[in-house]
């Protein structure tokens, strides 16, 4: 089985997580995307942070339960940081060929995040552009680093089964939906304390 791996905050999810979801099942021909919903970023402030039962919601209204699949499973396998998480799903789905997604602005940050060479090294990575954002991850720390294991990004449909490290940047339309954005229209229900 051939699955995308979306993580993230989901706080709250919208449009564009839809928009990444639907464009890599269909540029890599992807059987499943999973909506990670992450118990708690170690990179973002918890002070804005809606609950994860209300962030799980949020997520679920953009799944359809069978290819895009919304789920809290960080929480069950008590993972904190994505290298981990990664290392716990290959244990436990050995035959899935998984890809993890990320925005470019997420490219651009990776070398913030816990062990991210063990990233890179476990599974490929399918990177979707982020509007104003995506030429400065290209010129980032990270994808200089990668550079010798980027793939065309017409060769993305290989992606999945791709022995890693492998990554491609998928040149499609971007969307200007962000969380951020969201949350200065709304407030917050269900936060932390």
């Amino acid at each position: 089985m051939r699955i995308g791996l979306l993580g993230g905050s989901f706080n709250p999810a919208h449009e564009g997580h839809l928009h990444i979801a639907t464009q890599a099942l269909h540029h890599c021909r992807l059987d499943q995307v999973w909506l990670m919903v992450s118990p708690g970023n170690p990179l973002k402030p918890a002070a804005d942070m809606a609950s994860l039962a209300t962030r799980l919601r949020s997520a679920q209204t953009l799944a359809d339960g069978r290819r895009i699949i919304a789920t809290a499973i960080e929480s069950k396998l008590h993972t904190r940081f994505t290298a981990d998480t990664l290392d716990e799903l290959s244990r436990r789905f050995p035959r899935a060929d998984f890809v993890f997604l990320m925005g470019a602005d997420n490219l651009a940050q990776l070398p913030r995040w816990d062990r991210w060479g063990r990233i890179v090294a476990a599974t490929p990575i399918l990177v979707l552009p982020r509007p104003g954002q995506t030429r400065a991850a290209l010129a980032s720390k990270a994808a200089h680093r990668l550079r010798p294991w980027r793939i065309a990004a017409k060769a993305g449909i290989l992606l999945p089964g791709h022995k890693p490290p492998a990554w491609t940047l998928l040149p499609i339309r971007e969307n200007s939906m962000s969380a951020t954005a969201l949350r200065r229209l709304q407030p917050v229900t269900g936060a932390l304390p």
